[in-house]
């Protein structure tokens, strides 16, 4: 019920929601390859990775304690990071683009295929925040 009031109060309102899309590069090689790739690509820009999110494992960790026995993916990491140029540019045109803030790449490794990836975002100033994400991937997965 509660769910229900938030999405009525925000349709009513006129928000704007918007489903994201994924984009994928198949990698050849080996996911611990794939992971060395984004690291190096995102350090390649003078950024720094703020955190990497072990998606994987705790996904493989905990699908016996939520009733689950399928495994999604062999290992999954997510890189996450921020660009002080490209966060401010985004930013300044509209301060709530903090909401995308930090930005993530991600590497992992299903049915013995490993990708690297990120999600898109609206169009408009964070058009810069997907390039920059897609120069990351392309080059951490040899593309």
């Amino acid at each position: 019920m509660r769910y229900a009031l938030i999405l009525a109060l925000a349709i009513g309102l006129g928000s704007k929601v918007s489903a994201q899309e994924v984009i994928t590069y198949e990698y050849d090689g080996s996911m611990e390859d794939a992971a060395f790739g984004v690291d190096t690509a995102i350090v390649n820009r003078g950024l720094v990775v703020d955190f990497v999110s072990h998606v994987g494992d705790m996904l493989n960790r905990t699908g016996d304690d939520v009733g689950s026995d399928t495994k999604l993916f062999e290992a999954a990491d997510a890189y996450l990071f921020c660009s002080a140029v490209v966060s401010r540019n985004v930013m300044e045109a509209d301060p709530m683009n903090i909401a995308y803030c930090p930005y993530s790449v991600f590497v992992a490794e299903r049915d013995g295929k490993v990708m690297v990836g990120y999600r898109t975002y609206p169009d408009g100033p964070m058009d810069e925040v997907e390039a920059l994400l897609d120069e990351i991937a392309r080059e951490a997965s040899g593309q």
